[in-house]
């Protein structure tokens, strides 16, 4: 009877310990079925993302394509009103329903912006420090600006050479005129928060763009009179206007674009001889950003977003029937977005 008693506590011993290892095991594989699981639904969530940015991308720049012919119908489609079927001259955007999606383009002139290789030194100054520059780093950038783009009349060379020449990799500044406003990435004293813009918070707590350099100036940019709807606040303080203007300019384009000189005349009339700086559009160059979005198959528009841009110029004798230049593109342009 011992014998047999031992038998069976040895006997449940064995059973308990191979149900203690089935256990162990199906937790074992039900975590790595999890895990596998997760990584497959990761994978196709990253798949559908890049697919939606792909479309996304394609309808940008059919979205471009399209602003390009609406700019050039619209003169020539004017109603009883004076507004067009398609563009209206001095309206900043046009927005565009694709059966794939959706798309904004922003018509942005190019004489929203100042002038790089033309404007003042204690102009481009009071701009850098309306963008939030200390003013002892504002000062060295305007001067080496001005030097950049400023022929030699030393052969000593200028202010800021030797800085150049302690760089990795070394150059020397051109002292010609700036051809690609990325020029000033290089620009002594420039930084790329400076020239590209940050985000910082607003009153709400949201991430806010603030704008950078490269919004407010331009090589084809103006020197006398801006586009009132494109024109940066921070470049409305450079040429004189005080924060009350510019405030109240800002929030009445927030809500309707000037589109006629009726408009103007009240703010014209009432404000400083600066405002007399600001009119509608203006002329040939345009930066042109299409900002997309895809639909999916139940007609929700996809969270991915995606942007281009294009630098273009409007030729007064269209070349082999294109009435449009294509200066620059920016295959992933970045588009100021107010984040949570």
């Amino acid at each position: 009877m011992p014998m047999a008693s031992e038998e069976r506590r040895a006997s449940k011993t064995r059973r308990g310990g191979a149900l203690l290892s089935v256990l162990w095991l199906s937790a074992a594989l039900g975590a790595i079925a999890f895990s596998v699981a997760n990584t497959v639904r990761q994978e196709n969530e990253r798949t559908s993302t890049s697919l939606d940015q792909t479309k996304a991308y394609f309808l940008a720049r059919g979205a471009i394509e399209r602003a390009m012919l609406y700019m050039l119908w619209g003169p020539l489609s004017q109603e009883p009103s004076g507004r067009s079927r398609y563009h209206t001259p001095g309206l900043p955007y046009l927005d565009f329903e694709f059966p794939g999606g959706q798309a904004r383009v922003e018509i942005i002139p190019e004489w929203s912006k100042l002038n790089i290789n033309t404007s003042r030194p204690e102009v481009l100054m009071r701009l850098l420090l309306a963008l939030g520059t200390p003013p002892r780093q504002a000062e060295i950038i305007a001067a080496a600006i001005f030097e950049w783009r400023t022929p030699l009349t030393d052969a000593r060379g200028g202010r800021f050479d030797p800085f150049y020449l302690t760089r990795v990799p070394s150059f020397s500044a051109p002292h010609a005129s700036i051809e690609e406003i990325e020029e000033l990435l290089l620009v002594h004293g420039m930084t790329p928060e400076l020239f590209h813009g940050a985000y910082e918070r607003n009153a709400e707590g949201a991430l806010e763009y603030r704008g950078g350099l490269r919004d407010c100036v331009s090589v084809y940019g103006a020197t006398d009179t801006f586009d009132i709807n494109t024109i940066h606040p921070a470049l409305m303080a450079a040429i004189g206007l005080p924060p009350q203007e510019i405030a109240a300019v800002t929030e009445y384009r927030r809500q309707t674009p000037f589109l006629a000189q009726e408009q103007l005349m009240p703010f014209v009339q009432l404000g400083s001889p600066a405002l007399r700086r600001l009119a509608i559009g203006g002329g040939t160059a345009f930066t042109l950003r299409a900002t997309a979005r895809a639909r999916a198959a139940d007609g929700r528009l996809s969270d991915a977003r995606r942007s281009v841009a294009v630098l273009v110029k409007r030729l007064m004798r269209p070349v082999d029937g294109r009435p449009f230049h294509v200066l620059r593109w920016y295959d992933d342009a970045p588009v100021p977005e107010v984040v949570q």
